[in-house]
């Protein structure tokens, strides 16, 4: 389950109608007729020209973004580029609504430095997880869609806000697997700042590897048990991943390792490439191919059972 990221579906034709309009209307006030509106005309004109500026920003916006929609591919990407566009095109015009109440720059410059001083003091949690959102943008820790784990939570990333970033919880305290639990954790950006970051989706993507360990005797035939181990999760590697070219399953292939547990009996171990998502259900389909390979030769492999645990 990922969020979408949502934008407003206005035409961009809309925008540029009403900026012409807007536009028009404050030409028309240097009109004669309008002269008897007396100290009110300025306050129009500039009333006019800001929003003809505003309604500019906002058709641009929305250029920017159905170009980004059109030429980014990659879906973290493309939620980082609108939040970047929404966040600039917010900026340019909370500086035209302050150009707009004060008529002196100057004064307003002041005033804004000012406000600015008072808000990082006031607010200097949210400005550090807004500092957090822009390491998240450039350095790219994780992005939209990505199965991440931070101060044991672990989750994949459905969106990532201003200040803070929402996970759909997989595992958690009620499931020892790796599926979804179907609970949601909002977590502070600056929690990255000072945090080990664990990202599923690294330079092997879109593949980690796991692995899964059965018990058997140490009077076992070894080459046979790796053979069977082998051969299931090749088999459930090629099912389910048929899309892989063939000269790239070289680079994917399991290995069986053997070692000795605690309670005196051989571990084989069979390593294999798998989807984050799918850690739980390749483990379930290998064992239900291997196991009645290995069943199938008792004589070559022996279990624990009964009270030979």
């Amino acid at each position: 389950m990922q969020m979408t990221f949502k934008r407003p579906k206005y035409r961009i034709g809309v925008y540029i109608i009403f900026a012409i309009s807007v536009l028009i209307l404050h030409y028309l006030l240097n009109l004669e007729i309008f002269s008897s509106l007396g100290s009110l005309l300025p306050f129009l004109k500039k009333l006019t020209l800001s929003i003809f500026i505003i309604t500019i920003i906002f058709a641009i916006s929305r250029i920017a973004s159905r170009i980004i929609d059109k030429e980014t591919e990659v879906e973290g990407d493309r939620y980082n580029l609108h939040r970047i566009t929404n966040l600039l095109t917010v900026i340019l015009i909370f500086i035209v609504v302050i150009a707009f109440l004060f008529q002196n720059l100057y004064a307003a410059a002041v005033s804004f430095g000012l406000i600015s001083l008072v808000l990082g003091f006031a607010l200097q949690a949210p400005i550090t997880s807004f500092i957090a959102w822009v390491y998240i943008v450039f350095r790219r820790p994780y992005q939209v869609g990505n199965r991440i784990q931070i101060e044991g939570k672990r989750g994949d990333v459905i969106e990532i806000g201003y200040l803070d970033t929402t996970i759909l919880e997989c595992s958690g305290e009620y499931l020892d697997n790796d599926r979804s639990s179907g609970r949601i954790i909002r977590f502070p950006n600056s929690i990255i700042l000072k945090a080990e970051v664990i990202n599923y989706s690294g330079p092997q993507e879109p593949f980690i590897w796991n692995e899964t360990p059965i018990q058997i005797a140490y009077t076992s035939d070894l080459k046979f048990v790796e053979g069977c181990l082998l051969a299931a999760t090749m088999e459930d590697f090629k099912e389910r991943y048929s899309y892989m070219i063939p000269h790239e399953l070289e680079k994917w292939e399991p290995a069986v390792y053997f070692r000795v547990n605690q309670y005196a009996w051989l571990e084989a171990v069979v390593q294999y490439p798998v989807e984050p998502e799918d850690t739980t259900g390749r483990r379930t389909r290998i064992l239900q191919k291997a196991l009645p390979l290995l069943n199938a030769q008792p004589n070559k492999v022996m279990f624990p059972e009964g009270t030979n645990r």
